[in-house]
């Protein structure tokens, strides 16, 4: 391992989470080579705006851009996607085979958004996913093109969606497979919250019931959506609001476990197929899948803006840790959040309300707006969620926080 200045740190995946490990290499010390890889043209930005005020807000996206830290003295590589990793020779290509050696590396690729399957029939124009800043233009301005809408999954994203679509005065179709939106994500009283609202704020939401196909004019742009349930919706603009992916495609071939985002150990270290610690190479944000306290240790992959910074952070302070004696590597064991807006309604959660087998409505309150409901899991305390009532998750996270440090410093495997 070179010394000083003359290491050589890269970070694949120059959003939330790879900015935030940037940052924190600098802080911690790190006075080396540093460079950044990202796949998109543009400099860090936030991604929770565009699904809400880029979609509304006519102008120029106003505060999307990440603030970039003062003395990063970063190497950026963007608008190249990394394509292949050499753990032997240690380094990374980019799409354009430049080949960049490293001493360190930070997976923080991301997710990408869950198309239409391909063993269907495209889609036709007017058909649009969300996950980049492009994206949100391009369907910002079929929006104000259009009159109707089909926003196909009601979760945060899709609910989203919808809502924004909805406040521009678009006819909002809402399609979710489940009998409800959001219950696997935080059950179904919870869920069936959020359904009222999406209905009081007009949205025609169809539950149980599946995309089949899309109907096009002889433009071969989109002028219906078929459901499984026989009826046929009209629309001009349909979004695919399936959840994301996490991007981990280019690191097939390298010996990492990466099926369903790349494997990690407590302390963010990525695991190979045979569940070992690869030296000098950690995971962040949506691509990595942690093992979680909350769900018995199950690695999961968490797509949230809280997950991304802390992790990001995480991730570089144990990349050093394993590079100088001196510092001692900590597991992970922040306490998951998470938040939405929709239709004026703040959602807010801390903990893994999909983790557990009972919910326990401590406040129910559709015409103030007002919601709280705890999640447990044999008897303990994973989660709580919130509507209306934010302050209310401080003694929610604290109690999860403790037990989680309790955990930790105990060394106990993370049973609930």
């Amino acid at each position: 391992m070179r010394a000083g200045r003359d290491r050589r740190l890269l970070v694949v995946g120059a959003s939330l989470a790879g900015l935030r490990a940037a940052q924190t290499l600098r802080e911690q010390g790190f006075t080396g080579t540093l460079t950044l890889v990202g796949a998109e043209p543009h400099p860090p930005y936030d991604r929770p705006p565009l699904s809400k005020r880029v979609l509304t807000d006519p102008g120029r996206p106003r505060g999307v851009e990440l603030p970039l830290p003062d003395g990063l003295e970063a190497h950026w590589r963007l608008g190249q996607a990394a394509v292949r990793l050499d753990l032997t020779a240690r380094t990374v290509t980019l799409a354009d085979r430049t080949r960049l050696p490293y001493d360190g590396l930070v997976i923080a690729t991301g997710s990408a958004a869950r198309g239409w399957p391909a063993t269907e029939p495209p889609p036709p124009a007017g058909v649009f996913t969300l996950r980049d800043r492009d994206d949100a233009l391009a369907l910002r301005a079929a929006l104000a093109a259009g009159r109707r809408i089909v926003v196909v999954g009601a979760g945060f994203l899709g609910g989203e969606i919808a809502a924004a679509a909805r406040q521009r005065g678009l006819h909002t179709t809402l399609v979710e497979a489940a009998d409800q939106p959001l219950r696997r994500a935080i059950g179904g009283t919870a869920g069936a919250y959020v359904a009222a609202l999406h209905r009081e704020a007009g949205i025609d939401l169809r539950t149980g019931t599946t995309v089949e196909g899309f109907l096009a004019g002889t433009d071969d742009r989109l002028t219906g959506v078929r459901l499984s349930d026989g009826t046929t919706v009209r629309a001009d603009t349909a979004v695919l609001a399936l959840g994301g992916v996490p991007s981990a495609n280019w690191l097939a071939g390298s010996g990492l476990a990466h099926d369903g985002g790349v494997h990690c150990d407590p302390y963010l270290r990525v695991l190979r197929t045979d569940g070992s610690a690869v030296p000098d190479v950690v995971a962040a944000g949506d691509v990595a899948r942690v093992p979680q306290p909350l769900a018995d240790g199950a690695r999961l992959a968490l797509g949230h803006w809280t997950n991304a910074v802390e992790q990001g952070a995480a991730a570089a302070a144990n990349l050093l840790a394993g590079q100088d004696p001196g510092r001692v590597p900590v597991p992970f064991t922040a306490v998951p959040s998470f938040w939405s807006d929709l239709h004026g309604a703040s959602v807010r959660s801390v903990g893994l309300p999909a983790a557990a087998d009972e919910t326990r409505v401590v406040e129910h309150d559709l015409a103030d707006r007002r919601l709280e409901i705890s999640y447990h899991r044999a008897g303990r305390l994973v989660g709580a969620l919130t509507i209306g009532r934010t302050r209310r998750l401080a003694s929610y996270r604290a109690a999860l926080r403790e037990r989680l440090a309790v955990e930790a410093a105990a060394g106990l495997p993370a049973h609930v």
